[in-house]
């Protein structure tokens, strides 16, 4: 991770806004396909192919040796699951995809979960509470706040609902890198945190466990569980701070999923 906190541009602004409005529109089209029997690979491809016509290029795909463009997570994993011919959507599963791209040198970066199907509302009320604890986040997006007053909101929220934060994995501020300064925890941590300034583009996504914080990576390398196994879900916005109101850069994204 870049450790300067960069302060964006207006036409670097103008870029990023770009590059989520594909990152929306790909997660878009990769909901419509998630249907019982769909391979996670096919959905993989389907997101892959959505950057290229849009002379976009996937973020995840070699970075660090990530082997595929999406990430897509299933009930107990996290974040980090790899697309596979092998790895099939069934009825009631947990489905979170995370998905970044790379326009013309400036990043984009969101993600969402759904339930396939019609399941117990257990499911569906973490899905909810992770949802909202993202807006809970992004509401305290304002300049002169700190990375820990959405820190806090984040955790402050999911905990309320019994629900717990993952803390090993955090969110982080976005540009000309995928990953850049500052960390943006769902948790408060203590001390003093970077100030929010206008320019600044930050990627939140809180990932909410059912049943611990816990969480091991599998023997692959990048597929994240929870240590018990539990359902989680995850949900990501890339958020400009501006003078006023929080700028969500990838709010295109369909919400009729909830």
């Amino acid at each position: 991770m870049s450790s300067a906190i960069t302060i964006k541009s207006l036409d670097e602004i103008n870029l990023m806004r770009r590059a989520n409005k594909i990152v929306a529109e790909a997660l878009n089209l990769v909901m419509k396909n998630i249907v019982p029997g769909v391979s996670t690979k096919e959905l993989d491809m389907i997101a892959e192919d959505y950057a290229k016509i849009n002379s976009a290029i996937p973020a995840f795909k070699g970075y660090r040796g990530y082997p595929a463009s999406l990430c897509v997570s299933i009930n107990e994993q996290v974040v980090h699951g790899i697309p596979s011919r092998k790895t099939f959507i069934h009825e009631g599963d947990i489905v979170s995809v995370d998905f970044g791209i790379n326009y013309k040198g400036f990043y984009g970066d969101a993600a969402f979960s759904l339930v396939v199907g019609n399941d117990v509302d257990e499911k569906k009320r973490l899905l909810k509470v992770t949802h909202q604890s993202l807006f809970m986040g992004i509401e305290q997006v304002r300049s002169g706040n700190r990375i820990s007053d959405i820190s806090e909101a984040i955790q402050t929220y999911v905990e309320a609902n019994s629900f717990h934060v993952v803390k090993q994995f955090v969110g982080h501020g976005i540009g000309s890198k995928l990953h850049e300064a500052p960390e943006v925890p769902n948790y408060k941590r203590p001390g003093r945190s970077p100030r929010l300034l206008p320019g600044m583009v930050l990627a939140i996504e809180p990932m909410v466990n059912v049943g611990t914080s816990d969480v091991v990576v599998m023997k692959d390398g990048w597929t994240v569980v929870t240590s018990d196994r539990s359902n989680s879900a995850h949900f990501e916005h890339s958020v400009l701070v501006t003078e006023g109101e929080p700028e969500i850069l990838s709010e295109a994204i369909n919400k009729q999923f909830l």
